[in-house]
Order: C-alpha cells, then sequence, then structure tokens
C-alpha cells in the first residue's frame, strides 16, 4: 500500500464532493484506504463492517481475486477500443453472458457506465422506438414521487426526490409521476412486501385518462425504491402496473440498478416479481462498483423495430465513449464469474429469513417507527427530531462509522444492503452495531 494512502491528505479542499455534507465532513474526515470481502480500513487502521454494499453496489464483496485478476490481465492486453464502428471481443462476451441470465425475452444489450446514463437511454430508447414505429406522438413520460434515476436531467425529471428536482430548474417537458407506495399508516413494520396498497398502480389508468394513451411513450419505476428509504411495491402492484402499460400500449421499464445482480435474492427483481418489463436499466452490481459500468437491457421487438432500412446508416444515435470499455467489461465478467462460483445471485433467498428477524428485533429501539425489508435489502425508519429533518439519522451514522459499521442513510432512513458474501454472524454483527447507535443518540 502506497504510503500516501494511510495518512489524511493535508488539504481537502479542492475535492468538492457528491451527495456530502462538505463542511461537516472536512472537520473530521472519515477515510477508507482498503477493503477486504465484507470490511474497509480506515486512515487510522480500524475494521468497519461493510452494511451497505459500498453505494448498494460491492455485492460479491471487495477485492475479490477473479476481478482484480481479470482487470490487471485485460489492461495489459487492451486497455481501450473505440466503441462507435469498431468493437471488441469481450464486449461481445459480456453481452451474451447478461442475456443469459436476464429475464426471457430481454435479449440485447447497451452498455453505458452508470446507473444514471443507463436511465437515460432507455427514456431516450422509449421515446425513439415509438417514433420509428410510426407513433411519434408518444413523447411523455411517466414517474413516481420518490422515485430515484440517477442525476442526470432525464433521471431527476421521471425521478421524485425534491431535492434532487428543486435546484436545476424546469427539467425535461411532458413528464407527470404516479404516487409513491409509502403506506406507513397500514404497512408499518411489514415483513416483505406489504399488503396494502396495489390499488395505486390504478393511478396509471387516470394519467392515461388525463394525457390520452397516445401521448405516453414510458412509464418508469424502481421495482423496490431503493435511495428513497426502501420502499416496497405492495403485493400485486408491479403485476398492475404491466397489465396497464400492455393493455394501452406504453413501454415499462424498471431501474434495476439496485435490485440487479442478486439484491433481492433472485438476478433482477423482475424475476423475483415474475414481473418483466420491456427495458431494464442496470449498473452497480454488474461490475460489483469497481469499475463504472451500466448495461440496459431491451426485449427483442423493442430492438429490432430500429433494425431498418440501409444497412451503412447508424440506427440509434447514441452511446459514450466508454461504453463497453474493455477493461470495464472484464471486471463484469470477472463478477460474473464470482457470483456463479458462490452462487450469490441467489444466495439472499437463503438468508433473507435471518436477515428479516434481525432486522425487525429492532423494533422498539428508541426513535423507531417503521421497519422494511426484502431479500438483503432493510431499512429502519426514525422519527425526526422536531425542526430538525434528517439531523437524527446522520447522527446514526457518524456513530455507526465510529463504532465500526458503515449504514446508509437518506432522510431520516437508515438503509442496509450488505455484500451478498454477509455471514450470518456479521448480520448479528451489523445490527448489533445498529442497536447501540440508536440507543445512544438523542
Amino acid at each position: 500500500m502506497s504510503n500516501r494512502l494511510k495518512v489524511t491528505p493535508n488539504d481537502l479542499s479542492a475535492f468538492w464532493m457528491p451527495f456530502t455534507a462538505n463542511r461537516q465532513f472536512k472537520q473530521a474526515p472519515r477515510m477508507f484506504v482498503s477493503a477486504k470481502d465484507m470490511h474497509y480500513t480506515t486512515s487510522d487502521g480500524r475494521k468497519v463492517l461493510d452494511g451497505t454494499a459500498g453505494l448498494w453496489c460491492v455485492n460479491a464483496g471487495h477485492c475479490r481475486p477473479k476481478i482484480t485478476e481479470a482487470i490487471q490481465a485485460q489492461a495489459a492486453e487492451l486497455d481501450y477500443a473505440p466503441a462507435f464502428q469498431m468493437g471488441h471481443p469481450i464486449v461481445f462476451e459480456l453481452a451474451n453472458r447478461l442475456v443469459d441470465i436476464a429475464p426471457k425475452g430481454m435479449d440485447h444489450v447497451f452498455f453505458t457506465n452508470s446507473g444514471s446514463e443507463s436511465v437515460d437511454t432507455a427514456l431516450k430508447m422509449a421515446l425513439a422506438y415509438h417514433r420509428v414505429r410510426g407513433e411519434g406522438s408518444r413523447t411523455r413520460l411517466i414517474g413516481r414521487e420518490r422515485g430515484y434515476h440517477g442525476v442526470n436531467f432525464g433521471g431527476i425529471s421521471v425521478g421524485g426526490i425534491v431535492a434532487n428536482r428543486k435546484m436545476f430548474g424546469t427539467l425535461l417537458g411532458g413528464v407527470d409521476h404516479l404516487p409513491h407506495t409509502h403506506l406507513p399508516e397500514k404497512n408499518a413494520f411489514s415483513k416483505g412486501v406489504p399488503d396494502h396498497g396495489a390499488e395505486l398502480a390504478n393511478e396509471l389508468e387516470r394519467l392515461v385518462t388525463l394525457h390520452d394513451a397516445s401521448t405516453i411513450a414510458a412509464v418508469i419505476v424502481e421495482p423496490v425504491a431503493g435511495s428513497t428509504g426502501v420502499i416496497l411495491p405492495p403485493k400485486g402492484y408491479l403485476q398492475k402496473l404491466r397489465e396497464i402499460c400492455t393493455k394501452h400500449g406504453i413501454l415499462l421499464i424498471f431501474d434495476e440498478v439496485i435490485t440487479g445482480f442478486g439484491r433481492l435474492g433472485a438476478p433482477f427483481a423482475a424475476d423475483y416479481f415474475g414481473v418483466t418489463p420491456d427495458i431494464m436499466t442496470t449498473a452497480k452490481g454488474v461490475s460489483n462498483g469497481v469499475i463504472p459500468m451500466g448495461a440496459v437491457f431491451v426485449k427483442k421487438e423493442i430492438h429490432d423495430a430500429f433494425m431498418t432500412g440501409p444497412e451503412h446508416l447508424i440506427e440509434f444515435f447514441h452511446g459514450y465513449t466508454y461504453s463497453g470499455n474493455p477493461i470495464a467489461c472484464a471486471a463484469a465478467l470477472g463478477t460474473l464469474d464470482t457470483y456463479k462460483e458462490e452462487g450469490l445471485l441467489t444466495r439472499g433467498e437463503e438468508l433473507s429469513s435471518y436477515w428479516e428477524d434481525a432486522l425487525h428485533s429492532l423494533k422498539g429501539e428508541p426513535h423507531v417507527i417503521d421497519i422494511r425489508n426484502i431479500g438483503l435489502i432493510g431499512a429502519i425508519e426514525l422519527a425526526p427530531i422536531a425542526g430538525q429533518p434528517t439531523k437524527r439519522a446522520f447522527s446514526a451514522f457518524v456513530k455507526a462509522f465510529e463504532r465500526g459499521a458503515l449504514i446508509r442513510t437518506t432522510g431520516d432512513i437508515i438503509a442496509l444492503s450488505p455484500p451478498l458474501i454477509i455471514t450470518k454472524g456479521q448480520i448479528n454483527e451489523l445490527i448489533d452495531h445498529v442497536r447501540d447507535v440508536l440507543r445512544s443518540i438523542d
């Protein structure tokens, strides 16, 4: 390890940190300098249990050998190849491997570099698809309140988190939103998918009546809304959305940036819920968070609608300099090998009951007003401090770090999503850390 990584840099001012309370951080920096499997190591030598898989992305745990070796070998062989009008073998190999584990009928993959790029790609695909089919009037996009779809203009337009939208002007036009599915008065402390709220999907019929189906291109939702605080779909909700979209010729887009690659105990949330979208956005777990990469899955009929006209012409005017970057592809192949060899895409199902019981053991602890879980995701919602929203959860985050656990907070909600390699003993350890923190904060 480089000696410079073992100390805190003496000047933190140049880096404007993303989604961070910069002034607070730079007064008392929290620095990671290495990681292995389930733990980070801090600059002062402490081990910190990773309760969030980094940022929902390190599904296979940290510094896994197959991923590291794949990156090293690829960097020495082919570092970069242009993605426009040229190719390299492993990007095609990766696409085939991904299609093999995708929900049936999702036969094509378009590579991006992040979840935000995957979302904007999917939205553009939806708009262009209707146009090439002669239904260019379908330009309206429907998102959902409290939805998170990255931070690009398309994603924040269909997203529904106020703080991510309010400073950035009028955003995209022609966007509407479904209501969120958080019903604490009916579903508090539900174990798994809640019973109440499927009827909220019928709000899509109201929007169809308001705007007319002929103007609506797509509906985009997270099967499980992660970044807003783990809001689960009520029983039957996603099935109703699928039925309504099919009825009116509207494309259904699942944002699986968080739920993809084993987080729910199945390869994708589409598998878990038995609902197949028309387009599916992914990122994070596709490369275990090691190198930025995203992948948009599409049904064959969407892809094929573009494959018309003279063969020398570009069919879809969209892409990125780093779409299918060779080293990112190598990382993703190493990730898929690790998932397969260790059964990680379904391991969450084996641990889900134990995880559920451990999480719900926090019921009755100070400040806890709701607990939600599915697969290997959990949320502990806290009563906010009057007049100081988010402060209680942020205090919990800092104290957890000091005590040796990394948790995630959003608003006054603690979100947990550990690497899929977590053991039952480490689940106990993580929940005990959270319990101690809850008892120590005001």
